[in-house]
């Protein structure tokens, strides 16, 4: 079965990005927050996220 990327709605603190790359790599979505932390703290981590929040379509 193929995986697709979704943003989570289960494990979600504000968007769901965090949650649904971390699903989507098999790894502890914590892991995957605290990388966008570091990455918000460059500048660009911030605009990334957003994107990524717009473009990432909702888990059904």
């Amino acid at each position: 079965m193929m995986k697709k990327l979704y943003r989570s709605r289960d494990n979600r603190v504000l968007c769901g990005v965090c949650g649904g790359i971390g699903e989507y790599l098999d790894v502890d979505p914590t892991i995957i927050r605290l990388l966008c932390l570091l990455l918000g703290f460059t500048g660009t981590g911030l605009f990334v996220y957003i994107v990524a929040a717009i473009i990432i379509p909702e888990e059904r």
